[in-house]
C-alpha cells in the first residue's frame, strides 16, 4: 500500500468524522415547569425558596412615580436610545423593552481592510434587537412590549475610565415594577445585568422569568465546518444543539452555568451569577433568525416583596485568550470538535509564536514544522517502509505478471516475498492514521480560530481563514466558491502532492496507478475552498514529508 492510497484512506476517514462530528448525545425532555399562580392566601404564607438568585425583600408600598407610570402621554411617547462607549466597543440600549439594539465591537471589522466599518453583532435584520424578557407563564403579557424609563441624564455616556451603572424601569398596569439596571465596564467585553422584580400589586406573583437571544439563521448552520447555533453549559456539560433538530427538541434543563448563541467567530451570552435549576428553550422565529431563551423560576413573590436576578452579559469575539480571564467557565463554549484536546494546545502554541513573531501565516508554518518534528519517528517508520517496498518492485511485478490470471496464487506468493524480506506491507499505514487526529484538530483550529480572521500572511494573501485568491474575476469558476480568482497557493500544494506522489513507489494494480495520477488534482479541487491558512499548513507539511523522503532513500541507498 503506497504513501498516496494511505493518504487517500486518510482523508476519507477525516472527511466521515467531519460529518458526523456533530452528532451529540442528548439529554432526556426536561419535565414542565411549576403550576399556575396559586391561592393569594396561601402564597401569602409562604417562605421564599432557598435557591433563588437573591432573598425576597420587604417593600413598602408607594406611590408610582410620575415618569414610569404607565399613562397614555408615556404609552405613545418617542422611546429614547441611549448610547454606551467604551474602550472597546459602542452598545445602544433601546426604552422600547430595555433591549440591546446594536452591539459594535471597536478592534473588529466587518471586512478586510483599515476602511471597513467595525463589526456589529446585532445583525439589522433583527429589528427588535435582542436581549428580550418577559414572564413564560403570561402573569405580565405586557411586558414584551413595555416602554421602560431610563435613569441616564443623556443619550450618550462614555465608560473610559470606571464602571457605568444605567437603570430602565417600567410599571406595569397592575402596579408591578421591572427594572434592569446595566453596567459597563470599560476594561473588558462583560457587562453586569440586574432585573428586580418588584410586586407592589396586591396578589402574589408566580411566574418564570426568560431572557432571551436573538440570531439570524446563517447558510453556516448547515455546513457542518464549526458549530454555529445554540449552546449551552448544563450540568457541568457543553450541550450544542443543532439548529435543525429542534423540532425534535428544544427544551433543556438542568442547573445552567450559561446560555450563547455562536456564530463562527463570536458569542453573544446570558450568564447567570448563580448556577441553579433553570431551562434553555431555543426557537425558529419566521425562518428567519432563532431564539435562545434563559427561564428560571420566580418562585412565589408575595405582594409587597421583591426578588432581584443577577446576570453577566458577554457580547464578543470567540478568543481563549479572552475567556480564559473571567470566571465563569465561558470558555468551555470554544471547543474544536472530538480532537479539542489536540487543537486548543495546538491554539496556544500557535498564539505564543504569534507573540514571537507577528505574523499568522509565519506562526503557521513554524507550527507546522514543529508537528512535523514531533511526528518525525513515525514520519521516518512510513518512509523506511516506503523505500523498502520500492525496493521490491521489480520482484513484485514479476510475480503478477506470472500469476495475472490466478489472484489467490499471486497472493500467496506476494506475501511469501514479504516475509523473505520481513516486510509489513501495512508498516506504512498506520504511521499515516495516527496523524488523522492531528489533521483533524488544525483543520478544526485553523478554520475557527478568531486570531485568523482577517489576519494577512503576505502578497496577495491578506485573510488567512479566507481562500487565496491571486485578482478577482467576475465571472464564476466551477468547484470554487466566490470571491473568485486564482487560487495560487492551492496549487502549489496540487503541485506539492504531485511530486510527492512521484517520489513514492509506483502502485502495483494498473488501475490503482491510473487513479493515482489524478489524486492531486483531486485535492486541488478540494482544497480550493479551504481557508489558506489550513492549505498553507497542508502545503509545508508536503514540503516536510518530501525532504524527509529523500533523506531516508539516500541514508538507505
Amino acid at each position: 500500500m503506497n504513501e498516496q492510497v494511505r493518504m487517500v484512506i486518510a482523508i476519507v476517514v477525516s472527511a466521515a468524522i467531519l460529518i458526523i462530528w456533530q452528532v451529540l448525545t442528548r439529554d432526556e425532555e426536561a419535565i414542565r415547569r411549576a403550576q399556575q399562580q396559586r391561592e393569594a392566601a396561601q402564597l401569602a404564607e409562604e417562605k421564599p425558596q432557598s435557591d433563588q438568585t437573591a432573598e425576597l425583600k420587604v417593600i413598602e408600598p408607594a406611590p408610582v412615580e410620575e415618569a414610569t407610570t404607565p399613562t397614555k402621554e408615556t404609552s405613545v411617547r418617542k422611546a429614547r436610545t441611549v448610547k454606551i462607549e467604551t474602550p472597546l466597543y459602542i452598545a445602544h440600549v433601546s426604552e422600547q423593552g430595555a433591549r440591546l439594539e446594536s452591539f459594535v465591537l471597536k478592534n473588529y471589522r466587518e471586512s478586510v481592510g483599515q476602511n471597513a466599518s467595525p463589526k456589529q453583532l446585532i445583525d439589522s435584520s433583527l429589528t427588535q434587537g435582542t436581549l428580550l424578557t418577559s414572564l413564560a407563564d403570561g402573569s405580565l403579557p405586557e411586558l414584551k412590549n413595555a416602554l421602560y424609563v431610563t435613569d441616564s441624564p443623556g443619550d450618550t455616556i462614555v465608560a473610559d475610565t470606571g464602571e457605568v451603572d444605567i437603570g430602565f424601569s417600567w410599571v406595569a398596569s397592575n402596579g408591578v415594577r421591572i427594572t434592569k439596571k446595566f453596567r459597563f465596564n470599560p476594561r473588558n467585553y462583560l457587562i453586569g445585568y440586574t432585573i428586580n422584580i418588584q410586586n407592589t400589586s396586591e396578589l402574589p406573583l408566580k411566574d418564570s422569568l426568560t431572557v432571551s437571544l436573538l440570531n439570524p439563521l446563517q447558510e453556516e448552520n448547515n455546513q457542518g465546518y464549526a458549530f454555529i447555533g445554540p449552546s449551552g453549559l448544563i450540568d457541568g456539560r457543553l450541550q450544542q444543539v443543532d439548529i435543525g433538530d429542534l423540532e425534535e427538541k428544544n427544551t433543556y434543563a438542568g442547573k445552567i452555568g450559561w446560555i450563547t448563541n455562536n456564530d463562527r467567530y463570536f458569542l453573544s451570552s446570558v450568564v447567570p451569577a448563580k448556577i441553579q435549576d433553570a431551562q434553555m428553550k431555543m426557537f425558529v422565529r419566521n425562518d428567519s433568525y432563532y431564539e435562545t431563551q434563559y427561564v428560571q423560576s420566580t418562585g412565589a413573590i408575595p405582594a409587597g416583596r421583591q426578588q432581584s436576578y443577577d446576570f453577566q452579559l458577554y457580547f464578543g469575539p470567540k478568543s481563549l485568550s479572552i475567556l480564559n480571564r473571567y470566571d465563569n467557565q465561558l470558555a468551555e463554549a470554544i471547543y474544536f470538535g472530538w480532537f479539542d484536546i489536540i487543537a486548543k494546545p495546538c491554539l496556544y502554541l500557535m498564539n505564543y509564536l504569534y507573540r514571537l513573531i507577528p505574523n499568522y501565516g509565519i506562526a503557521i508554518i513554524i507550527l507546522t514544522l514543529i508537528i512535523k518534528l514531533l511526528l518525525w519517528p513515525l514520519g521516518s517508520k512510513s518512509a523506511k517502509s516506503m523505500n523498502e517496498m520500492k525496493k521490491l518492485q521489480p520482484l513484485m511485478a514479476e510475480i503478477r505478471e506470472k500469476y495475472k490470471d490466478d489472484k489467490k496464487k499471486m497472493n500467496e506468493e506476494l506475501m511469501g516475498l514479504y516475509r523473505t524480506y520481513k516486510i509489513n506491507p501495512m508498516g506504512g499505514c498506520l504511521p499515516m492514521v495516527a496523524q488523522i487526529p492531528i489533521f483533524f484538530a488544525l483543520y478544526r483550529m485553523l478554520y475557527e480560530a478568531i486570531e485568523l480572521r482577517h489576519a494577512p500572511f503576505f502578497g496577495w494573501i491578506n485573510d488567512l481563514s479566507a481562500p487565496d485568491r491571486l485578482l478577482n474575476f467576475d465571472f464564476a469558476i466551477p468547484f470554487m466558491q466566490p470571491p473568485y480568482g486564482i487560487p495560487v497557493l492551492t496549487i502549489l500544494m496540487g503541485a506539492s502532492m504531485f511530486l510527492q506522489q512521484k517520489m513514492q513507489p509506483p502502485a502495483g494494480d494498473p488501475t490503482q496507478a491510473k487513479m493515482m495520477m489524478f489524486m492531486p488534482l483531486i485535492f486541488t479541487f478540494i482544497f480550493i475552498n479551504f481557508s489558506s491558512g489550513l492549505v498553507l499548513y497542508w502545503f509545508v507539511s508536503n514540503i516536510v514529508s518530501m525532504g524527509q523522503q529523500y533523506y531516508i532513500s539516500k541514508k538507505m541507498s
